[in-house]
């Protein structure tokens, strides 16, 4: 299972699902994070976290914990 997470800097993925439930699952499908969504990840933190992705035309911020949640293609 590839995850945001380990999508490398410059690259581009498609969102298949994502794991986790409740307040946490709400909480990213609230930034935008949803099935079939593109995401593509700009940079990443000196140590890792957190990693800013730009999804649906802004910028975000997510923790390393976060991406591993969402797995994509």
């Amino acid at each position: 299972m590839k995850t945001l997470r380990n999508v490398k800097i410059g690259e581009s993925a498609t969102v298949v699902k994502i794991h986790g439930e409740g307040a946490v699952k709400r909480r990213i499908m609230d930034m935008g994070i949803t099935k079939g969504t593109a995401v593509y990840v700009r940079k990443v933190a000196p140590l890792g976290d957190p990693i800013e992705i730009t999804v649906r035309g802004y910028e975000l911020s997510v923790r390393k914990a976060d991406a591993d949640m969402v797995e994509v293609e």
